[in-house]
């Protein structure tokens, strides 16, 4: 049950619900708990007069009513919203309700007959009741879920405004610049409130192949400079840069908007012709220098066999070298005709084992870094010989990312994403083409035909206890 309380009653520990759009405040999530006196602040700033909050959710400090806890308390009777110090919950409550979280190993062990086999009289401790065990499952699959859908509707909020934005680049290209630069203002803002950010793969929009690239290079472009630790100010131009850095193919007849090997020499030249158009609309718009670079140089390779001048290593401005690089990436796993697809792991193979010239050593360490081995969206073979799809990765784990594992035992919409960093001794053996896998798992791993990539903070399952060297 939500609550209504004035932004001046907040108070650290209250779980508040913000009834705003996903872009128009800072915090990674519209509901979360307050943790500090600046996010207080944070909220006050927003323009809200009262938010909701959850009394259930929050972990207040403190008796439950002393005057003067909270510095604007309204009195009994009174219209203001209730002062938060009445929340219902009663001191003891909050201080005995709390327990450990449980890792994904304890639970995956837990939903497993043959863990709990022992006879109880044999042990020095009751085992947990199954209805406790069932409870911790079902808490671990609504966070799961959770997780799994705030991040698919923040990516489509995100794309509708990308969208919203590009569509004025010819009518209005001052309005297109300013909502392309608060679109990367604000996913730059949720990439930076939180110490560690995944990668994760969701369900690419249907249709709109244009959003969906724009969407996927800015997103791994920034997480790839925030990995390379560029400054705020330089990661804002490079999202801006990368999620305008195709507007020159409005200019280009549709049927050639995408390099094909089958374009006739007059062809190609329409096609490399949306870097000039491209340079246009940024004059028109007004963008600053570093969009101009990246627009200019995305296809530029550091070998010197990119284009349109064939420029080469340090010669590219360091943004369009990031951008150039994801940019290929994404081209690779997300062809305009579906059969020539890469798997993620396929396309980052082959750029490093032999395009490894073509891109700055730098950007293809820390794209592989944040991008994992064996990029979300991969599907795989672990050690002990299960199927799986990566679903995200955390940059400070590469080698050790989020899977959906293949258990036919376990309903797909009630399986547990397994952490391979908290299992000791598995790992991922090999990666393999969706159709290598028998029939049963390629329908229950369901691999994306098309891939599309958005970010969250790190640890939305369970908190790591120990990186285990990884």
């Amino acid at each position: 049950m939500s609550l209504t309380v004035s932004v001046d009653q907040l108070r650290v520990g209250m779980f508040v619900h913000l009834d705003l759009s996903w872009m128009s405040h800072p915090f990674a999530r519209s509901s979360f708990q307050v943790e500090n006196a600046e996010q207080i602040r944070t909220i006050q700033g927003l323009g809200l007069k009262t938010v909701r909050w959850d009394p259930s959710r929050s972990q207040l400090a403190g008796p439950a009513a002393s005057p003067g806890a909270a510095p604007t308390g309204s009195p009994a009777g009174s219209s203001a919203p209730a002062p938060v110090v009445d929340a219902p919950a009663p001191p003891t409550a909050v201080a005995t309700e709390p327990a450990p979280t449980a890792s994904a190993t304890a639970i995956l062990l837990a939903a497993n007959p043959a863990t709990t086999s022992a006879p109880a009289q044999t042990a020095p401790e009751a085992p947990p009741s199954l209805a406790a065990e069932a409870q911790q499952r079902r808490a671990q699959l609504q966070s799961q879920r959770a997780a799994a859908e705030l991040c698919q509707s923040q990516y489509a909020e995100a794309g509708e405004a990308w969208r919203a934005a590009f569509d004025k680049a010819r009518s209005d290209p001052q309005t297109s610049r300013k909502e392309t630069e608060a679109l990367a203002k604000a996913m730059l803002e949720k990439m930076l409130v939180e110490g560690e950010t995944c990668i994760r793969v969701l369900n690419a929009s249907s249709g709109d192949r244009a959003t969906a690239h724009a969407m996927n290079v800015s997103v791994i472009a920034m997480l790839v400079g925030r990995v390379m630790a560029l400054d705020a100010a330089l990661l804002a131009d490079l999202g801006t840069g990368a999620l305008l850095h195709d507007v020159g193919k409005l200019d280009v007849p549709e049927r050639l908007r995408q390099l094909d090997d089958a374009m006739s020499i007059t062809e190609r030249k329409l096609y490399a012709s949306h870097v000039e158009q491209g340079l246009l609309h940024a004059q028109r718009m007004g963008l600053g220098e570093v969009p101009r670079q990246i627009i200019a140089q995305h296809h530029e390779q550091s070998d010197g066999s990119g284009f349109p001048r064939q420029l080469k290593g340090e010669q590219i401005a360091l943004a369009a070298r990031i951008v150039a690089l994801v940019n290929r990436f994404d081209n690779l796993c997300n062809p305009p005709v579906l059969s020539r697809a890469m798997t993620p792991h396929e396309a980052l193979s082959l750029m490093f084992s032999q395009q490894r010239a073509r891109w700055d050593a730098g950007v293809l360490q820390a794209f592989i870094r944040m991008m994992g081995v064996y990029p979300a969206g991969s599907v795989v073979q672990l050690s002990d010989e299960r199927f799986a799809l990566v679903m995200r990765v955390n940059a400070t784990r590469p080698l050790k990312p989020e899977v959906l594992v293949y258990d036919p035992r376990v309903p797909r919409d009630e399986a547990l994403h397994l952490l391979l960093d908290r299992e000791p001794g598995l790992s991922i053996r090999r990666s393999i083409r969706a159709a290598q896998l028998p029939d049963a798992a390629r329908t229950y791993l369901a691999p994306k035909s098309r891939l599309a990539y958005y970010f969250e903070p790190g640890a939305a399952i369970a908190p790591a206890e120990d990186d285990g060297g990884h």
